[in-house]
C-alpha cells in the first residue's frame, strides 16, 4: 500500500484534497440572510402600511359628501349664510337659522325643496305678495346665483341691466308678464314691441325663465 502511494502519490493527494472539498461543502454552516442591502426592514415594512393607510385616506374623502352654501334672508331668527350638505332640503336650512319668526308666511314655503349650492333663500313675511313662481310648486322665492336674470322674477331695475334694454322696454316686458303671465321660454321676450330678432341674440346668454 505504502509502494503503491508512493508511485501513485499525485493521485491520492488528488482525491483527498477532492474529499475534503466534498466533506466542506455539505457540512458548511448556511449564510444569513440580511435582506436587501442598504434598506432596513421594519422601516421598510411601515412604508407599505403607510401606502395602504393613504390609499383607504383618499378613498374616505373621495366619498365625503359635497359642502354647499345657502344664503337665508327674510323671516328667520338668524339670517345669515349655513352650510348644507347634497341632499338636505330648505327645513333643514331653516332650523340652523333658527327657525322662523313668529312674521314668517308659511304657507309661502316649500319645505320639502332641496337645497343647492350658492341658493338665496328669502322667507316673506305675512302680507308680502307671493312669489311668482311661474307655475312652479315650490313656494319660496328662491334663486340661483348663475348671473342670469329671470323675466319672472326680475324688478324693472334688474331688467335694466341687461344689454338694450331701457326703461320702457323694461316696463314693457313686466306690463307682458302681469296681463299675460307668466313667461313660458325666453323666446317669448321677442313678442314685446321693439324686441327683434337681433336683440334677441344679444340678450338669451344672460336671461331664463323658472
Amino acid at each position: 500500500m505504502a509502494e503503491w502511494i508512493k508511485n501513485n502519490k499525485v493521485y491520492f493527494f488528488g482525491g483527498v484534497l477532492a474529499l475534503c472539498a466534498l466533506l466542506y461543502y455539505f457540512f458548511m454552516p448556511p449564510e444569513k440572510t440580511n435582506g436587501l442591502p442598504g434598506i432596513d426592514q421594519a422601516e421598510l415594512a411601515e412604508r407599505k402600511g403607510y401606502g395602504k393607510t393613504a390609499d383607504e385616506d383618499l378613498t374616505n374623502a373621495s366619498v365625503q359628501p359635497q359642502l354647499l352654501l345657502v344664503d337665508v334672508k327674510g323671516a328667520v331668527k338668524k339670517p345669515g349664510v349655513y352650510e348644507a350638505k347634497e341632499g338636505d332640503r330648505v327645513i333643514d336650512i331653516l332650523e340652523k337659522a333658527g327657525g322662523l319668526t313668529d312674521n314668517a308666511d308659511t304657507y309661502q314655503i316649500n319645505f320639502a325643496l332641496r337645497v343647492s349650492d350658492e341658493m338665496v333663500m328669502y322667507i316673506p313675511e305675512k302680507g308680502e305678495a307671493a312669489a311668482d313662481t311661474g307655475g312652479s310648486e315650490s313656494a319660496i322665492n328662491v334663486k340661483q346665483n348663475d348671473g342670469k336674470i329671470d323675466l319672472n322674477k326680475a324688478t324693472e331695475s334688474e331688467l335694466q341691466t341687461l344689454p338694450g334694454i331701457g326703461p320702457s322696454k323694461a316696463a314693457a316686458i313686466l306690463e307682458h308678464r302681469e296681463s299675460n303671465g307668466p313667461f313660458k321660454a325666453i323666446e317669448d321676450l321677442k313678442l314685446i314691441a321693439g324686441i327683434g330678432d337681433k336683440t334677441f341674440e344679444k340678450l338669451k346668454e344672460f336671461i331664463k325663465v323658472n
